[in-house]
Parts: C-alpha cells; sequence; structure tokens
C-alpha cells in the first residue's frame, strides 16, 4: 500500500487547512488510518486515528476540537480538516495505515505504511 499525502501549506493562526492522503491498493477499507506529524527538533508524534469504518476516532489532546479526521473507502482517501490552526502546529504532517491494537492506536509502531509528508506551517 502507498500512501501519498497532500494539502499542506503556509497559513496565518486561526487560519483552516484539509490535509488528504490518497492510497493506492484495493485494501484501504481494512486498514486504521492516522495522522502523525513531526516539528522540527522533535519526535513524530500521534495527531488522530480513524477505524476502518469510520465510526471510530482517536484524537491528540493538542488537536481535538479543532482537527477531524475522516475517510472516504470509495476514494481510498483519508482527510484531516484542520481548523484554528495555531504555530504550534506546524509540522510535517504524515498518513500512516496499519491494524494496530487498540493499545497502539497513538504509537507509530501500531502502523505499518506511511505516506511521504507534508508540511504545514502556521505563522503568527
Amino acid at each position: 500500500v502507498q500512501l501519498q499525502a497532500s494539502g499542506g501549506g503556509l497559513v496565518q493562526a486561526g487560519d483552516s487547512l484539509k490535509l488528504s492522503c490518497g492510497t493506492s491498493g484495493r485494501t484501504f477499507s481494512g486498514y486504521t488510518m492516522g495522522w502523525f506529524r513531526q516539528a522540527p527538533g522533535k519526535e513524530r508524534e500521534f495527531v488522530a486515528a480513524l477505524s476502518r469504518t469510520g465510526g471510530v476516532t482517536y484524537y491528540a489532546d493538542s488537536v481535538k476540537g479543532r482537527f477531524t479526521i475522516s475517510r472516504d473507502n470509495a476514494k481510498n482517501t483519508v482527510y484531516l480538516q484542520m481548523n484554528s490552526l495555531k504555530p504550534k502546529d506546524t509540522a510535517v504532517y504524515y498518513c500512516a495505515g496499519g491494524v494496530p491494537a487498540l493499545s497502539a492506536i497513538w504509537s507509530l509502531s501500531g502502523y505499518r505504511y506511511w505516506g511521504q509528508g507534508t508540511l504545514v506551517t502556521v505563522s503568527s
């Protein structure tokens, strides 16, 4: 499974941005999909995840209420709608897919497939 993230860019604080992650392969609907991010000089961290059917979502506390993850299995695409962006949201955002155990939803090791990342820069 190949993942291709897009939609990053330079925005101002308070703006919105929507990231997309398209996949190849017919097994997209069989994977939990997640978004992670890595700020300069920091470790990659969990942002959000979505169950295979889209019925269950998980969010990092830092983005809860501002970001929304969704998926369109017919289009093999997962999205991350980011509202009320803050400078601390600046990072390279990565989409990921896998079949993580519930305890590993928030963990990098729970995901087998990774996209190349898309840069989001939020200016103050």
